[in-house]
């Protein structure tokens, strides 16, 4: 248990760290140099008076800004995340000044990280080392570099530590993720009644996996909506009911088609052939609109904020059935453990391998001798087996077997194995990937609020007190 724990790593970087390091760094070194640097009297005299309370490099002395339960906020971790938050701000092109506000929804931001890691810790939550590995290697690619090791010696050259605070960063990050999952995922309540209801609205046609061939031309206003006159709106309407009309026919010249309704019309006409694309790439009140039309139909004038909009359905490539390959699959395992080493399992492996040569019965052999429980007594039968339902090494044997023979013996993480295929199919799922995605839909849908509600009470449960 940390006790006002004065740690170096960072926590100031509030979010994932995906910007670019090398500016995240150096825009966080020249804002700590400029806010350093003296001022004239007359400017330090206005920075005073329009930034009163305002907690910067320059005005702050070392020391505790905020307890949380048993551990401390420093004023040197606000300053720092303040930094980071407008150095990402910046280079997003949208800078904010250093406010009491800004200071006060970065304080609160950092007393619920306090919270989430402490939460952590107690729970035991170990993020996997080869996501951070991953996510290392992302970073250096991001940087336009070969290798982690290239990251570290860059960052390390830089700021010695710095490789080593980013490492530490991302393992609190990918704890905290993994934490918030875990009690997003207890509070989000999904029925099947729920999906049921889903399924019938108009919102789960995006579910679809036909694929759409849509004509889609934009006449936008010439100012906006609010500002129009009324013979401006007409206007633009009718522009909009001529294309709609000459979009009605078949086999239409769409370019000949805008640049007919064109006319006299001020602003450029926008769009045109979008090609092939599935309904759930769409925003869902255009998908809606296009999953009602027929082929060669034509909607109604839409009207946007941004300018009225006809969409015909030219083609539609329908797939409503999804068929995966599955493999009906049995296999005899025999494991490595303190009771059996490597060495006696692979020769146990190879003399169940040559019995199987010299015709024994496969499902005989695994009923007797295979150390999977849940499959044994079924004389090995892992019924019908989807790709990535398996572990890598079992589902590439699976996939180069023939229907009928079995495997060589081979080695995953569990022991040895020996499989048989006994069948392969093509199998619709598509009712079942709709239900999979509809409680997707649903989720994301209401994960927001329940993580804003268990953040809420995490911090109602907590002992808090903020410091000067």
């Amino acid at each position: 248990m940390r006790f006002f724990s004065l740690r170096q790593t960072s926590r100031a970087v509030l979010l994932s760290m995906s910007a670019s390091l090398a500016f995240t760094l150096s825009a966080h070194a020249a804002t700590v140099n400029a806010a350093s640097a003296p001022a004239s009297q007359e400017q330090a005299s206005a920075a005073e008076k329009s930034n009163v309370n305002r907690l910067t490099p320059a005005n702050s002395t070392d020391g505790i800004i905020a307890l949380v339960n048993e551990n401390a906020i420093l004023k040197s971790e606000l300053v720092d995340a303040i930094t980071q938050t407008q150095a990402r701000a910046q280079a997003a092109g949208e800078p904010i000044a250093n406010s009491a506000q800004l200071q006060s929804e970065v304080l609160n931001a950092l007393i619920l990280r306090e919270l989430q890691l402490s939460m952590v810790q107690r729970i035991g939550l170990n993020p996997d080392e080869a996501a951070i590995n991953q996510r290392l290697d992302q970073i250096a690619q991001a940087e336009g570099l070969s290798s982690v090791s290239a990251l570290q010696q860059r960052l390390d050259a830089a700021q010695p530590g710095s490789y080593a605070t980013l490492r530490a960063q991302l393992i609190e990050d990918a704890a905290i993720q993994a934490l918030q999952q875990r009690q997003i995922s207890s509070r989000v309540r999904i029925s099947e009644q729920d999906i049921d209801a889903f399924l019938a609205s108009p919102e789960a046609k995006r579910l679809n996996q036909s694929e759409y061939q849509t004509i889609h031309v934009r006449v936008p206003y010439m100012d906006d909506y609010s500002r129009l006159s009324e013979d401006q709106r007409e206007e633009a309407l009718k522009v909009a009911q001529a294309l709609r009309t000459r979009l009605l026919t078949p086999n239409v010249n769409v370019d000949e088609a805008i640049a007919a309704s064109q006319g006299s019309y001020a602003i450029p006409l926008q769009g045109g052939d979008m090609g092939f694309h599935k309904a759930a790439s769409l925003p869902t009140e255009l998908s809606t609109e296009i999953t009602k039309l027929d082929v060669g139909a034509v909607s109604a004038p839409l009207i946007t904020p941004e300018g009225i909009d006809i969409i015909k359905l030219a083609d539609k490539k329908a797939s409503d059935t999804m068929l995966i390959p599955q493999w009906h699959t049995r296999h005899i395992l025999v494991k490595v453990d303190e009771l059996q080493t490597d060495a006696l399992a692979e020769q146990k492996i190879n003399d169940l391998y040559e019995q199987l040569r010299s015709g024994a019965d496969f499902a005989a052999l695994a009923s007797t001798y295979s150390d999977d429980p849940g499959s044994a007594g079924r004389g090995g039968d892992l019924d019908w087996v989807s790709e990535e339902d398996m572990i890598g090494p079992f589902e590439a044997m699976m996939k180069n077997t023939a229907v009928g023979d079995y495997s060589a013996p081979f080695k995953t993480q569990f022991g040895w194995h020996i499989l048989k295929v006994d069948g392969k199919r093509q199998q619709d799922v598509s009712d079942q990937y709709r239900r999979n995605m509809a409680r997707q839909a649903l989720y994301q849908r209401l994960a927001p609020q329940a993580k804003e509600d268990w953040l809420q009470e995490l911090r109602a449960g907590a002992y808090i007190q903020v410091l000067g």
